[in-house]
């Protein structure tokens, strides 16, 4: 057996220990365990750099009071950790020499917990401006400082841009008059002149969330439906520059030519125009930002297309071909080249025959296209429009034989001609063919309505036809071409006056859809509604009816418009179709919270977030109040309560005692 050699140290020694003979010291004052972020991050840069700073360290002895050959680590713990990870990783050997320095004097305990309380961390400008100093001096980019201090090359680029802002800023945030978030905001631009002024006109108390949009109010944010349309490759190219906010999760961004911005998406929607009118013949194309109305635009819809017997069997056949192939190779996960193949030529071959409805030639050719920029960002194609001056002029209506006041003196002046045929005129009085008198019209005519009324109301899948027929009327054709003896006025509130912007929304663009499609189904002439009418099934007529009846709802509430009867029944309306008004509207600054008091915001907040956050806010200026709570309120759902669900009215009883009226309990 080799009996180990004792060494003999003396206090201040700097000596070389084998990796593995480190260990952790029981007296160590810090009892937490190092995070793995900051060891990994050690690791990195010992692995560049080495160690910089050698731990301190006591001989380990046993109970006997000999030395074991091992040594505690008293200063130095995540170093020894570090080191660890580098052998674990053989980046280092397990034997690693590693300079120490032993410490024979001092209390392990008062002087691990010296190191850690003593010590003075650098300011973060500090570190900032360092971080830009190593970039620039040495040209090392962001990727390669972050190798070298095992951090995140995001990180490495946040500290460069915070390097970089303006030598006043700076100075105001190592003074303590600027905090950290307020110089990430100021950070969003690298202008040092925009940052100044805008110190300059908020002062050093104002939150960062107003900074960073005062410093970009000339800009155009990245979400906005213009920079998603043009997109940011396309802004680039044409000289647009980017500012990027390194700050926030997603990086966020403004276009910074408003100017071009606008130029550019002009140019797009344009040459999607022109591409529209010269593929599909249109006599014109317009390309709009947003819907131009109070134009007296007239509308019309393609109509179904009569196919051809053979390209009706060639579809059918395709059809069935692609459910077949289908059933068959549903459950296989990699399908054939060839089955691949015949599946893009059905879907190719089927795409060729259309949807099945098209514009007629002589609309195509005085119609016109509007190519709109849609809130998403994607142009939008509204076809089918007629300017005022193409719309045809109604065909005079023939002037009718023998009298004009109606149906029963047409069927005298048809019994005066049949008579005269057969030779027997001179039986009639000389007056016979005289028009009836209009007392006499209007008589016979009431009792031929109040007739119908009673035969309609005993009548009631044809009464539904004719309500649906009156509707349709109204909601699809001219008025001009309106014939029907049903008084029922279609009358469609127009709400974007009201609220701007509003048929953008996803209810506006819903309706928009389902009125296309039924404008597609229904017949080119008013003359020809009633037999659609008519054929159509119990589900599809009362579609029908629900579509254009929904086209006739005002719930708005006019202060120069007073009806409480007609808001009453809007509630009563929502309660029947569970109405949830959360999936509809949100609260923004834009649609509620900068249009109320503060008192408002903060009842807001108050209902949906806490009292704590109202309070929080509620000293701030009205701007900044309304942004901050459209931030806390985001996702919670919160609805103003004209928007909200009409609470179930409880019913009333009558008491005893005559004429009053109590509350049920």
């Amino acid at each position: 057996m080799t009996q180990q050699t004792e060494v003999i140290h003396q206090d201040g020694d700097v000596i070389d220990v084998p990796l593995n003979r480190l260990k952790k010291s029981p007296r160590n004052a810090r009892r937490t365990a190092h995070a793995e972020a900051d060891i990994e991050a050690l690791a990195a840069s010992i692995a560049v750099k080495g160690v910089l700073q050698a731990p301190v360290v006591e001989p380990e002895t046993d109970e006997a009071g000999a030395a074991t050959g091992c040594y505690l680590v008293t200063i130095g713990e995540g170093r020894r950790l570090a080191l660890a990870l580098l052998a674990k990783r053989k980046t280092l050997k397990k034997t690693e020499p590693v300079r120490c320095v032993v410490d024979l004097t001092n209390d392990p305990h008062e002087i691990s917990l010296d190191e850690n309380v003593t010590r003075s961390g650098m300011h973060p400008a500090d570190q900032f401006e360092a971080f830009r100093r190593l970039s620039e001096e040495r040209g090392l980019s962001a990727e390669e400082v972050a190798a070298r201090f095992g951090i995140s090359a995001q990180v490495v680029r946040q500290r460069l841009r915070l390097g970089a802002v303006s030598p006043a800023l700076m100075a105001r945030y190592r003074a303590g008059d600027l905090t950290l978030d307020q110089l990430m905001a100021y950070a969003v631009s690298d202008d040092h002149t925009r940052q100044e002024q805008v110190l300059e006109l908020l002062g050093t108390d104002r939150p960062a969330y107003l900074i960073r949009r005062t410093m970009t109010e000339t800009k155009v944010t990245a979400t906005d439906r213009r920079a998603v349309f043009v997109g940011a490759e396309a802004y680039g190219e044409a000289g647009g520059t980017i500012l990027r906010d390194l700050f926030t999760e997603d990086g966020g961004g403004w276009f910074e030519d408003a100017g071009l911005l606008d130029r550019l998406a002009a140019e797009k929607l344009a040459g999607i125009a022109e591409a529209v009118r010269e593929t599909e013949g249109w006599k014109w194309a317009e390309a709009q930002i947003d819907y131009p109305r109070a134009l007296g635009l007239a509308r019309v819809y393609p109509h179904p297309v009569e196919r051809s017997e053979e390209d009706t069997a060639r579809m059918a056949a395709l059809g069935e071909e692609y459910d077949a192939l289908v059933s068959e190779w549903d459950a296989v996960e990699d399908l054939p080249p060839e089955i691949e193949a015949r599946f893009a030529e059905i879907d190719a071959a089927l795409q060729a025959f259309g949807d099945g409805a098209a514009f007629d030639p002589e609309e195509i050719a005085r119609g016109g296209v509007f190519v709109i920029l849609g809130q998403d960002g994607v142009a939008r194609v509204e076809r089918g429009l007629i300017r005022p001056e193409d719309i045809p002029a109604p065909e005079p209506e023939a002037e009718p034989e023998g009298e004009d006041t109606g149906g029963a003196a047409s069927g005298e002046g048809g019994l005066a001609a049949e008579a005269g045929e057969t030779g027997e005129a001179d039986e009639f009085d000389e007056d016979a063919g005289a028009p009836l008198s209009e007392r006499l019209v209007l008589d016979l005519t009431a009792h031929r309505t109040l007739a119908l009324r009673d035969a309609l109301g005993a009548s009631p899948t044809v009464a539904l036809s004719a309500v649906v027929h009156s509707l349709a009327l109204f909601a699809f054709y001219p008025p001009y071409d309106r014939a029907c003896c049903l008084e029922i006025k279609g009358v469609s509130t127009y709400l974007d006056g009201h609220a701007p912007g509003i048929n953008e929304t996803r209810a506006g663009r819903s309706i928009a859809e389902r009125h296309e499609r039924w404008a597609v189904r229904l017949p080119k002439e008013a003359d020809d509604l009633w037999p659609f009418v008519e054929g159509l099934g119990a589900n599809d007529l009362l579609d029908l009816l629900a579509h254009c009846a929904s086209l006739t709802v005002n719930a708005v509430r006019a202060p120069f418009d007073r009806r409480p009867g007609a808001w009453a029944h809007a509630d009563r309306l929502a309660q029947a179709v569970d109405l949830d008004m959360t999936g509809y509207w949100t609260p923004t600054v834009a649609s509620y919270l900068g249009r109320v008091t503060k008192a408002r915001i903060g009842e807001a907040v108050r209902e949906a977030v806490s009292d704590e956050a109202a309070e929080r806010i509620g000293g701030m200026k009205k701007p900044d109040m309304a942004s901050e709570a459209e931030a806390l309120l985001a996702g919670k759902g919160w609805l103003p309560s004209l928007l909200r669900a009409p609470v179930p009215v409880e019913p009333e009883v009558q008491s005893e005692a005559p004429g009053r009226i109590e509350e049920a309990a």
